[in-house]
């Protein structure tokens, strides 16, 4: 399955945010692709979008 590309594609089509937005949700093949290669949920990155979220830092617009 194909990555996605970013310079090629929009990220809404493809992701999304959980509710409390520290978790990217993959929405379509490419997009859980991704996520699952990349580890963008690994727990490290859930906490610091967390922190992130407290400061009004997250997510990004």
């Amino acid at each position: 399955m194909a990555l996605f590309h970013p310079r090629q594609q929009l990220w809404s089509e493809h992701f999304s945010w959980n509710d409390d937005f520290t978790q990217v949700i993959g929405k379509t093949p490419c997009g859980r692709a991704t996520v699952s290669a990349l580890q963008l949920n690994r727990v490290g990155v859930v906490n610091l979008r967390r922190l992130l979220t407290s400061a009004g830092l997250h997510p990004p617009p």
